[in-house]
């Protein structure tokens, strides 16, 4: 089987797209990059409120969620079992810096070249990655191009949701046509091809025998909330709070954000999620 050479591709058959896939469920909810960030610049444990301090464009209950299902996944420990004690990461949470750190030189290279927050840059690289089959897709796709049918087939979809799959992968710039007809093979875009650094930096975070995964059993895959839908005008509303905001932390764990000026209460309403991205 012949793979692509080019530097950075995606090799076929080294990549375990429903591992891939369930590793970015659990960072790819909304705000907890956020969230992993700050607790990692301020380097001790923080509070609820401290941690909502810090990022005031995010409401204090939708920080206590957060934080509540990252201490379900693994992501945070507490210092002890009583209600408001303070959270920090776990070696398994700190471990995620090089997964940031791939998502922003990838963004950066291949998405956008504006300036924006670290954290913003890493939510939005996750936007586009995390959907169930997209690794399957981009995977399928590595050998060269192919048409609809047999992309369907090899991902093991039927014709409407891979179809789906294939417009959103379109839209957020990893997957194009090689010509105009309706017949034509789809094929990966640059951004796309160089995708082989993330999913390797994903693979090597969520490795069971790493020693800062944690013990507990993760949660299956089967009953994980999956996030399909795009993103709406309230995230729209959302990211040009965050670009409007000149001190929001961007640093990858390496310092402490500065206080910023808090975002509309309208704007934070509107953007407030569930679960769900």
């Amino acid at each position: 089987m012949t793979t692509i050479t080019q530097p950075n591709a995606l090799q076929t058959g080294t990549v375990d797209a429903q591992r891939v896939e369930d590793a970015l469920s659990l960072i790819a909810p909304k705000w907890t990059t956020w969230v992993a960030q700050t607790l990692g610049q301020q380097h001790q444990p923080m509070r609820v409120r401290d941690v909502a301090d810090r990022i005031p464009f995010v409401s204090m209950q939708l920080v206590g969620k957060r934080l509540a299902q990252m201490h379900a996944d693994g992501l945070v420990t507490r210092t002890d079992h009583r209600c408001g004690s303070p959270y920090q990461l776990s070696s398994f949470g700190t471990a995620l810096a090089p997964v940031h750190r791939a998502l922003t030189d990838w963004s950066k290279e291949h998405l956008s070249a504006h300036q924006m927050a670290g954290a913003e840059r890493v939510e939005d690289a996750l936007r586009r990655l995390h959907l169930r089959h997209t690794t399957a897709v981009i995977s399928s796709l590595a050998d060269g191009p192919m048409r609809f049918v047999h992309i369907g087939e090899a991902v093991g979809l039927d014709d409407p949701y891979i179809r789906q799959r294939l417009v959103r992968l379109q839209a957020d710039g990893l997957v194009t046509r090689t010509g105009p007809r309706h017949g034509d093979p789809y094929t990966l875009t640059a951004a796309g091809r160089a995708l082989g650094p993330v999913y390797a930096a994903v693979e090597r975070w969520d490795d069971p025998t790493a020693a800062t995964r944690p013990n507990a059993t993760p949660v299956p895959a089967a009953n994980r909330t999956r996030r399909a839908a795009p993103p709406g005008p309230e995230n729209i509303r959302t990211a040009a709070a965050l670009r409007r905001s000149p001190t929001a932390p961007g640093g990858l764990f390496s310092h402490a954000p500065a206080p910023q000026p808090r975002v509309p209460a309208t704007i934070t309403a509107r953007s407030a999620p569930t679960r769900g991205r």
